[in-house]
């Protein structure tokens, strides 16, 4: 809904991209979709085009105490997150990674 009825969001699609990248642990080329491709313009007007991708931030950050299962998911997450950048700055777009920190941030302190 946010997209639709936002004045400022020019074009958007959900899982319209795929980028080849290869698994860190298996070293095969494989596939990977980012969540959100996304044209809109700023509060200065100016245009920008990137792909966002939400991810929970314990799958974004190894952190101390994390099972290995969840540091091979952060590993993986990474490996897509470099193959979609690069193709980003190939053909001209931005990519970021939104976690609830970023998501529910509503400005002043957190909760």
């Amino acid at each position: 809904m946010f997209c639709d009825q936002n004045p400022a969001v020019l074009q958007w699609a959900s899982e319209a991209i795929s980028v080849k990248y290869r698994h860190p642990f298996t070293g095969r080329i494989t596939s990977y979709v980012p969540d959100i491709f996304m044209r809109y313009r700023d509060q200065h007007g100016r245009e920008h085009a990137e792909i966002i991708e939400i991810k929970p931030r314990k799958q974004s950050v190894i952190e101390g105490r994390m099972t290995e299962r969840d540091r091979m998911i952060v590993a993986i997450n990474h490996a897509k997150w470099a193959a979609a950048k690069a193709y980003c700055a190939r053909v001209g777009l931005e990519f970021r990674v939104l976690t609830e920190d970023a998501l529910f941030h509503r400005g002043g302190k957190k909760r």
